[in-house]
């Protein structure tokens, strides 16, 4: 019985600490890029914690600040490309790299 509950003394708290290490390198977060404002919409550019991938979050510009955001748009290669779609799409702009 002294050995059961050794075993649970010794263990139990090892296990734990080996499980929250791994389970930190586990975790993946999203960073704010930059954010703006064009037409009547704000966005915020985010990108995925490797750098690999891009995305939207684009809000009406009389939303409040908390509130959710009405569109989200992923998978840009590239800031510019993330960019150039608000500019396009939501800002009104008229750029050379926008479609006709």
């Amino acid at each position: 019985m002294k050995f059961i509950q050794t075993l649970k003394v010794a263990v139990i708290p090892v296990l734990t600490v080996l499980n929250l290490l791994s389970a930190s390198n586990k975790v993946l977060a999203d960073y704010l890029n930059s954010q703006g404002s064009g037409g009547h919409y704000r966005y915020e550019l985010w990108s995925t914690d490797d750098n690999s991938s891009y995305y939207l979050k684009i809000w009406s510009d009389e939303a409040s600040p908390n509130s959710h955001p009405r569109y989200t748009h992923g998978s840009f290669n590239s800031t510019r490309e993330a960019l150039t779609y608000f500019d396009c799409n939501y800002a009104e702009r008229s750029l050379p790299e926008c479609p006709r």
